[in-house]
């Protein structure tokens, strides 16, 4: 168990490798005041047994399939229940939507013609999502399955190849498949590592990456910005809003 040296609300963070990062979301959360008590199950972390030592949990993505028969995969999944019981905010992230989807009772699949996104690729917000906040017109992708949307959850946002994009799910629980937490260096790393991958049908070249994000990823990062803090709130008194509700 990581000791805790602060009194600050932390947010727990699951990562899915040994040299994955939170990204921007740990950057955004830290500058919020929060501390960050990261975890990877795939090396051995164990996840709590209750949140109560946490003012959220962020789940991120990882190259495994939340279909995999992993054992760390099927733990990830059945711990999903803790953060539902408790309220406590959480949101899944690609791995981590999936995730939140199979532990819903959805499916996660390919696509029926075997397109991945790959790349930047257009989002459009549904009625429900236009009512919370404005949402960028491209996001970045790295995915090749979707997921369903759970029974009783709520579309927030949608795309052609991929419909499901981002969900809410009673008053906690928040999956999105595309990802705004990519610093530069991130994105960098992933199209040298991923290039295997651009070859896939719907992908897109790795110049394209690179390119899309001069143009792009200003507006990702402002709603990336505005998305974290309506989920997690901004800590008061060293507690999160959340907390104080």
């Amino acid at each position: 168990m990581p000791l805790r040296t602060s009194s600050k609300p932390r947010i727990l963070i699951v990562l899915h490798q040994e040299n994955s990062s939170p990204g921007r979301v740990g950057h955004m959360l830290m500058e919020e005041g929060f501390d960050l008590d990261i975890r990877r199950p795939p090396l051995g972390d164990v996840l709590p047994e209750t949140l109560d030592g946490h003012a959220g949990t962020v789940v991120f993505g990882g190259p495994m399939s939340a279909n995999d028969e992993d054992e760390f995969v099927r733990r990830e999944t059945n711990w999903l229940e803790i953060p539902l019981k408790e309220n406590r905010p959480f949101l899944g992230i690609c791995l981590g939507a999936q995730m939140l989807v199979n532990h819903l009772g959805g499916r996660v699949e390919g696509h029926g013609e075997g397109l991945v996104e790959i790349g930047w690729y257009p989002l459009k917000a549904t009625e429900a999502g236009r009512n919370l906040m404005h949402w960028p017109e491209m996001v970045y992708q790295f995915h090749r399955e979707g997921f369903s949307l759970p029974s009783d959850a709520t579309l927030l946002a949608t795309a052609e190849t991929y419909p499901n994009q981002a969900f809410r799910y009673g008053d906690n629980a928040w999956g999105i498949q595309f990802h705004g937490e990519l610093t530069r260096m991130m994105m960098q790393r992933w199209v040298v590592r991923g290039a295997h991958r651009f070859e896939l049908p719907g992908a897109q070249p790795g110049r394209d990456h690179l390119g899309g994000r001069l143009i792009w990823d200003m507006h990702l990062k402002r709603w990336l910005d505005e998305f974290l803090r309506m989920i997690f709130g901004k800590p008061v008194g060293g507690k999160s809003k959340t907390q104080l509700l």
